[in-house]
């Protein structure tokens, strides 16, 4: 009798112990990681997210929008050097090839959110949506680090 309770056992705490990364958010596919952002700094009405989008599907995928209640828009943009002079330009969508990995960081692409109805806190976390072609709808939850953070992943700080 006793030799059938640890299978049992085993496979509770395997079912206990949830994804492999907490920071991993999935709809069909695509698998969204360590989503982020930064804190923002007195009256900053402009916040920004960054993330990892991967298509583990056979099929390409677009992420063409983004929500955040904690902004009034959110959308898609690019960052990059032109001449000289950084400039920011909001882009249609986002593709992701079949196998592929799409990275959202500081100085490329990125979710620009506008219109802030707070500041964003360091250590907090918030919910936004994003909307692929493909695989639809995902809520996922970004991790607010530190004004000027070059990168999120586990929260490390600059």
């Amino acid at each position: 009798m006793k030799y059938g309770v640890i299978p049992a056992v085993v496979a509770i705490l395997f079912a206990l112990a949830g994804p492999a990364s907490a920071a991993d958010f999935t709809a069909g596919d695509i698998t969204v990681s360590d989503p982020w952002s930064r804190a923002t700094v007195g009256t900053a009405r402009n916040g920004v997210v960054y993330l990892t989008i991967t298509n583990r599907g056979g099929a390409a995928d677009r992420l063409v929008a983004a929500s955040a209640a904690v902004a009034g828009t959110a959308s898609l943009h690019r960052s990059a050097m032109e001449g000289g002079v950084m400039t920011m330009r909001p882009v249609n969508g986002i593709a992701i090839a079949p196998g592929e990995t799409a990275a959202l960081k500081p100085g490329g692409l990125h979710i620009m959110l506008m219109g802030l109805a707070r500041p964003l806190r360091e250590g907090e976390m918030f919910p936004a949506d994003l909307v692929f072609e493909r695989a639809g709808t995902l809520r996922v939850r970004v991790m607010v680090g530190k004004a000027g953070a070059l990168h999120g992943g586990a929260m490390q700080h600059d």
